[in-house]
């Protein structure tokens, strides 16, 4: 009876001590929101002339927004802005808004290796950034297979592949786009091994990829310094660099008046391939 009672005890300070336990640690799952200071706000100009082969190139988008603070569910668009584009041999395009933030054009012309310069009046501040229109060899297949992942699970692989043009310096940018993905996978790619060869490009996401998902990948040459300029991006923010606000990195937008009060993103003109793949 002694050796019962005994027991008994024992399992009743065991089981105050677990409810302790668990109380402590449900009182550790509160939502704690953080006093974040708000710095300046900055524009922030989303300008990618992308020029996607098989098409005219005439329709372009360029986003014009600002900076929110960290908790903001929303981003301030910026509306009665002044856009155009120039080119070196003067021609000018001229964006015009449709909807707040939206600037659209539908006369642009494409040129491979043409400098362009981008001119944007928001706000009581001028704007300007310069680059050159860059262009990308067309993929030329795409395989899928089988192979294990880190844990040795099977998982399917999809890989495309084009041929990089030799005695020349090129830099790519892939994106992934399909359901599954909240935002697009990116990926950075240069020749500096492969010159002239055939260059292969792996994608994969654990178990989410089967059979009947529709991968859009999109291809993309890039200039040598918008490929530096993402690759703080994701190394800062991993796959998915326009998920938030790049607020610390510099892009190629500066301010015509005042230097230091640049605003974020990046002018970048790509020749593009884009394909719809459906796993098997």
């Amino acid at each position: 009876m002694q050796k019962l009672e005994k027991y008994n005890f024992k399992n009743k300070a065991f089981a105050l001590l677990s409810l302790l336990f668990i109380l402590f640690f449900s009182s550790c799952e509160d939502v704690v929101t953080l006093d974040l200071e708000a710095g300046d706000e900055k524009i922030v100009v989303d300008a990618e002339i992308i020029w996607l082969k098989g098409t005219t190139g005439n329709e372009q988008l360029i986003k014009i927004s600002k900076t929110a603070p960290y908790y903001n569910n929303t981003t301030p668009k910026v509306s009665g802005a002044q856009v155009r584009i120039e080119n070196s041999i003067g021609d000018v395009f001229v964006f015009t808004e449709k909807e707040p933030g939206s600037y659209v054009c539908t006369n642009f012309v494409p040129v491979i290796n043409m400098d362009y310069t981008l001119f944007v009046t928001a706000e009581g501040q001028s704007f300007t950034a310069v680059e050159k229109l860059t262009s990308v060899t067309p993929i030329d297949k795409i395989e899928q297979e089988i192979v294990p992942d880190f844990g040795g699970e099977d998982v399917i692989e999809v890989t495309y592949y084009f041929k990089d043009p030799a005695d020349e310096v090129n830099f790519y940018l892939t994106d992934y786009q399909s359901d599954f993905l909240i935002f697009p996978n990116y990926e950075l790619t240069d020749d500096d091994f492969l010159n002239g060869n055939e260059i292969n490009i792996r994608f994969s996401d654990e178990d989410k990829i089967k059979p009947g998902t529709i991968l859009n990948i999109t291809h993309r040459g890039i200039s040598k310094n918008f490929c530096n300029y993402m690759n703080l991006l994701l190394e800062v923010y991993g796959g998915s660099p326009f998920s938030i606000p790049p607020g610390n990195i510099r892009g190629n937008i500066v301010n015509a008046s005042d230097s230091n009060n640049f605003a974020f993103g990046y002018f970048r003109l790509c020749e593009a391939d884009k394909v719809s793949y459906v796993v098997k």
